[in-house]
């Protein structure tokens, strides 16, 4: 979590930092897999991502390893804008509605970072032959590869709540991919109503 999180899409923008909340959240994170069997940690290359990975890297004794293949959605034209602003654009409401035939302007289709974030998880499946490994990488990745395992469509992939700091886990290997948890934070407030969703 950063100062700005659910106020502004700053996409890839570089020097976005973890919050003080955030910073707790991670090293809760790195408390909570600390004892699991995990031969690797991966990380979006931007600073959020690598920052909440580092702490889990030193709990379990391993280096953080960059993959850009993690990275965050390419909002291009969006990138620094405010919710509300966002909020008032057909293209918005086109992208919640069918996020399979989206593209954000000037950026990235939803399509395109689903396949992108399944490729990167299939090569550090295929690395790691059946062993644990974290990924940290950002919302909509992350909810996309989500809705890969667990056989939903693209279309549906924000059925799946990802909040920041949570654990999800999935079964990549020679079968059938799995979901196998998700959204797990161990904090049942989650579950509290919220005043607004972004969403």
């Amino acid at each position: 979590m950063t100062e700005a999180t659910g106020k502004r899409l700053y996409g890839r923008s570089p020097g976005v930092h973890l919050s003080a909340k955030g910073r707790a959240q991670a090293e809760a994170v790195a408390e909570r897999l600390a004892g699991l069997p995990i031969r690797a940690v991966y990380s979006s290359p931007l600073e959020r991502c690598t920052e909440t990975a580092a702490p889990i890297a030193r709990a379990l004794g391993v280096a953080v390893r960059t993959e850009a293949g993690f990275v965050e959605t390419d909002i291009g034209d969006w990138t620094g804008r405010t919710f509300p602003q966002i909020r008032r654009s057909r293209l918005w409401h086109a992208i919640l509605r069918v996020p399979s035939s989206s593209r954000f302007p000037g950026g990235e289709s939803l399509a395109e970072v689903q396949a992108r974030t399944i490729r990167a998880a299939d090569e550090v499946a295929s690395r790691h032959g059946g062993q644990a490994v974290v990924v940290v990488s950002h919302g909509d990745p992350i909810r996309l590869l989500l809705a890969h395992c667990a056989g939903l469509h693209l279309d549906h992939f924000q059925r799946l709540e990802v909040v920041p700091a949570s654990v999800s886990a999935v079964a990549i290997g020679q079968h059938e991919p799995r979901l196998l948890l998700l959204n797990d934070t161990g904090d049942l407030s989650d579950l509290l109503p919220r005043r607004a969703s972004r969403r």
